[in-house]
């Protein structure tokens, strides 16, 4: 006779179905995000080089100014959870519109800034003189879409908070969808050129914001939340964001260093490492859909003032991290035959190539660790020691990375310094957790 499950095991297979149930479709939106850049590619692509040339310097810059706002999502997500937990619905659709109202105001701030300066932002970034006026145009036309942009990150954390991420999911297949066909209809059909394009995912990405702002407000009109905006409740979004933008603008930091130092390598090495790097990026979007769940998990269960939850769930999601590591690494060390090849059949490339990709097959373990943790003090609120945390990180990899051409090593040298960088990062989130004070239950930290 099958013996009836302990309560341990209980507890185990509620942590495994909420994780799923939160991180699979999670990665499902962080897949598609992506996908406008690679669907403007594709269809400027086919107009003539200098258009590429010009999308890739304005997605670059463009790309760069949304993702430092990505502390919309985050710290919108454990906020609402904590209000979720603690059985306050209203208070928590009124902290996310809070954050909306947040990405609005920035969103605007943007644009003021980026329109007047585009041709000077154009030329920092080296562009050259037949790709500069393409890239000025995308610019300033994708720059209008950058509010909505900012709507979608913040209400995304919204939702997550409300332990949603099926919707974001479906909003943004929605907006890939009708990206493409904006796209191919304004470029093509219409002969707008580039400019089409830019026009397209503007569209694209208000539609994907009006889709969340009409989800939110039904929320909020269901529950008799307030959806004015309230200077106090902004300025404590904004408070709260503050650490987290720290820790991504020293994270982009860590990122520009590698390529910097890749760049001075020569030709081969920078080329490979922006193979090993994409790849490296593919990667963190698994690991991050786990660390997504791990934010609104953590906020829910510290706002309904049950720490041992917490703690639990984090193990449980730390096992999860390192099956998940241990998985993809795997799949990177079998698949390159299959994969190398679409990249690039220069032999110098190659050569470079492989040792770095074992390196990050190897660390693929330790770097689950570090997105689920870091999802975990996310989902805590505990944003200050992230950002000091990040801090000592960019302090000890910068001296490693720059001293890589000093001392020879290659390509593969560097990417063991990112190896340490990730595991000082894990080393400064694994104290964190051990000492448990993230651990501060109710309904606001």
């Amino acid at each position: 006779m099958p013996q009836a499950p302990t309560r341990e095991q209980r507890s185990v297979r509620r942590h495994d179905r909420e994780i799923i149930a939160l991180a699979v479709p999670a990665f499902g939106a962080l897949v598609a995000e992506p996908l406008f850049v690679m669907v403007d590619s594709a269809v400027i692509g086919h107009l003539g080089t200098p258009q590429l040339a010009g999308l890739g310097v304005a997605a670059a810059l463009l790309t760069t100014a949304v993702s430092i706002f990505v502390f919309l999502a985050y710290a919108t997500t454990a906020a609402v959870a904590r209000r979720v937990g603690a059985g306050d619905l209203p208070a928590a659709i009124r902290q996310g519109m809070d954050g909306i109202w947040l990405a609005l105001l920035l969103g605007a701030a943007v644009i003021a800034i980026v329109l007047p300066t585009a041709p000077a932002l154009v030329d920092l970034f080296g562009a050259s003189p037949t790709a500069a006026p393409y890239a000025v145009t995308y610019l300033r036309i994708s720059a209008l879409g950058i509010p909505a942009m900012l709507i979608v990150l913040a209400a995304t954390g919204v939702l997550r908070g409300l332990q949603d991420t099926r919707t974001p999911l479906y909003v943004a297949v929605g907006g890939f969808a009708a990206n493409a066909a904006l796209n191919a209809t304004l470029v093509y059909g219409a002969g707008l050129g580039i400019a089409g394009s830019a026009w397209g995912t503007v569209i694209a990405q208000c539609a994907m914001a009006a889709v969340y702002l009409a989800v939110v407000i039904r929320g909020a009109r269901r529950h008799g939340a307030s959806l004015r905006p309230d200077a106090a409740g902004i300025r404590a979004c904004a408070q709260a964001g503050a650490p987290l933008l720290v820790r991504t603008l020293s994270l982009r930091a860590v990122l520009m260093i590698a390529t910097g130092v890749a760049a001075r390598l020569g030709d081969a090495d920078i080329a490979a490492h922006q193979i090993v790097l994409t790849l490296w990026s593919l990667l963190a979007f698994a690991l991050d859909a786990i660390a997504i769940a791990g934010q609104a998990i953590i906020g829910r269960y510290l706002g309904a003032d049950d720490p041992d939850g917490a703690r639990a769930a984090c193990r449980r999601m730390v096992q999860w991290g390192v099956a998940a590591g241990v998985v993809l690494g795997v799949l990177v060390v079998a698949a390159r035959p299959l994969f190398i090849p679409l990249f690039t059949t220069d032999p110098a490339v190659h050569g470079a190539l492989l040792p770095a990709l074992l390196v990050v097959a190897l660390t693929q373990p330790v770097a689950g660790v570090v997105f689920v943790l870091d999802g975990v003090l996310m989902g805590a609120g505990d944003g200050p020691y992230l950002a000091w945390a990040m801090l000592v990180v960019l302090a000890v990899f910068a001296p490693a990375a720059l001293l890589v051409p000093t001392l020879g090593g290659g390509l593969t040298a560097l990417w063991w310094a990112m190896a340490l960088m990730m595991a000082v990062r894990m080393a400064t989130l694994w104290l964190r957790t051990r000492s448990g004070r993230w651990l501060v239950t109710g309904a606001a930290r």
